[in-house]
């Protein structure tokens, strides 16, 4: 049985039991995943390492490639 078949046969069982039906599989996916990455970043602070992501990496070593005489030059 997979998820979907879980969620209908739940959604069943509320509608005979006159109880609310229970969310769509995976409606709460991106939130928790948000989640997960922010309790990450927040232990990280705390730990001393300030989170940094690609985009910042990607940033400064492109910076770094500017200020190096002779880079860029063909």
């Amino acid at each position: 049985m997979n998820a979907l078949h879980q969620h209908l046969l739940d959604s069943y069982r509320a509608a005979q039991h006159g109880e609310p039906t229970p969310p769509v599989p995976g409606a709460q996916d991106v939130a928790a995943l948000r989640a997960a990455r922010d309790h990450r970043r927040f232990e990280a602070v705390l730990a001393g390492r300030p989170a940094t992501g690609r985009l910042r990496l990607a940033l400064r070593l492109a910076l770094r490639r500017r200020r190096q005489p002779g880079a860029g030059a063909c």
